[in-house]
C-alpha cells in the first residue's frame, strides 16, 4: 500500500499589491504612507515637550487653555466652508490668528477664538448650513462646551484648571475620533486632520495630567 503524501501550498510571505491585496501594515514605508498624520502628531508633541517652556506647571495650562478654543474654531469654519479639503489651510489661518492675538495684549487669546467661533456660528445660522442643522448644531454644542472648558479652566486655580483644560483637550481628541468614523460628520473635516488632531488632543491631555 503506497502513503499519500500531502503537499501544503506555500505561505506567500509577501502578497501581490497589484492583484489588488494589501500590503503588510508592518511594512515601514506603507505604514508611514497610510498613518503620516500619526507620524506627525507624534513628532509635533515630542517637539513641544522638548522644548520645556519655562517648566512652571502653571505656564503649561495657560498655554494649552489659550490653544483649546482654537480647535472647536477650526471645525466650524471648515463646516461652514462645506469643504473637508480647506481644512488644512484653515489650520494655517488659524495658526496666523493666534501669533497675531500674542503679539497684541487688548483681548486675550482665547476670549477672542471662542468669539470668533461665536460669529462663525451666527453666520451659520443666519445664511445656512452645508452639512444640514443636526451636524450644525453638534458643531455649535462642541464650540459650547469645549470654549467653556477652556475659560473655565483659565479661570480657576492652576491645579484645577489643568484638569479642565485637560479634559478638553482629551474630549476632543474623542471628537477628533468621532469624526473620523461617523458617517453622519465624516465630512465635516479632511480624515487626515481629524486623525492628526486626535492624536494631538490625547498626547497633550496626557502631559498635562501626567507630565508636568
Amino acid at each position: 500500500m503506497t502513503a499519500t503524501s500531502t503537499a501544503t501550498a506555500p505561505i506567500d510571505p509577501e502578497p501581490d499589491t497589484a492583484s489588488g491585496r494589501t500590503s503588510p501594515w508592518w511594512r515601514p514605508a506603507e505604514l508611514l504612507k497610510r498613518r503620516w498624520p500619526t507620524f506627525l502628531a507624534v513628532a509635533l508633541v515630542l517637539l513641544m515637550s522638548a522644548d520645556g517652556g519655562s517648566g512652571d506647571p502653571a505656564d503649561s495650562v495657560s498655554a494649552f487653555g489659550d490653544a483649546l478654543p482654537l480647535l472647536p474654531l477650526l471645525y466650524v469654519i471648515t463646516h461652514q466652508l462645506g469643504r473637508p479639503r480647506a481644512t488644512w489651510p484653515v489650520l494655517g489661518l488659524g495658526l496666523a490668528v493666534v501669533v497675531g492675538l500674542r503679539a497684541q495684549d487688548l483681548v486675550s487669546q482665547p476670549v477672542a477664538l471662542v468669539t470668533l467661533a461665536l460669529a462663525v456660528l451666527v453666520w451659520g445660522a443666519v445664511r445656512g448650513t452645508p452639512h444640514g442643522r443636526t451636524v450644525f448644531g453638534v458643531q455649535a454644542a462642541g464650540t459650547l462646551v469645549f470654549g467653556a472648558l477652556a475659560l473655565v479652566g483659565l479661570a480657576v486655580d492652576p491645579d484645577l484648571g489643568r484638569y479642565l483644560v485637560a479634559a478638553g483637550w482629551f474630549f476632543h481628541g474623542v471628537w477628533d475620533f468621532v469624526h473620523l468614523r461617523h458617517s453622519r460628520l465624516d465630512q465635516v473635516v479632511s480624515p487626515t486632520f481629524a486623525e492628526w488632531c486626535a492624536v494631538v488632543d490625547v498626547l497633550v491631555a496626557v502631559q498635562l495630567l501626567f507630565l508636568l
